[in-house]
């Protein structure tokens, strides 16, 4: 179990909700991340208050980019344990974002964390009312 935001939308408007959610609800791809830390830009602003068309398919768990740790791998590039950042290919838009304590992800959008920065480092831009990073 782990917890996200989740944007739906019913009647023609969209709603966003902290709910609890089962590994097993997660959309397709290769790696497994626990996500550390995420930051909020305008498109992520414009898509969680609705104020503009963003997001493709509902439900879906908003923000474009994430910081965090492989917990488990289908793909040869990275294994559990792995520091990983991910920012676009429609993360957030089509396919569930960072706004939430895991996020299942294709390998190929994933790109390894330099061992200079921790993830709140790579995710500097972020301003202090984005989510906690875990680092």
């Amino acid at each position: 179990m782990f917890k996200a935001i989740v944007i739906d939308k019913q009647d023609n408007r969209q709603q966003a909700t902290l709910e609890t959610l089962d590994e097993s609800q997660l959309p397709e791809g290769d790696v497994t991340v626990r996500v550390d830390c995420s930051t909020l830009n305008y498109k992520d602003a414009l898509t969680i208050t609705g104020k503009g068309p963003v997001v493709h398919a509902f439900p879906m768990v908003p923000y474009i980019d994430l910081a965090g740790t492989v917990e488990a791998s289908a793909s040869e590039a990275y294994a559990p344990g792995d520091a990983v950042l991910l920012n676009g290919w429609g993360v957030g838009e089509g396919h569930w974002g960072g706004l939430a304590e895991k996020a299942r992800l294709e390998s190929r959008w994933l790109i390894p964390l330099p061992a200079a920065f921790t993830p709140r480092q790579a995710r500097a831009s972020a301003p202090p009312a984005t989510p906690p990073c875990s680092q």
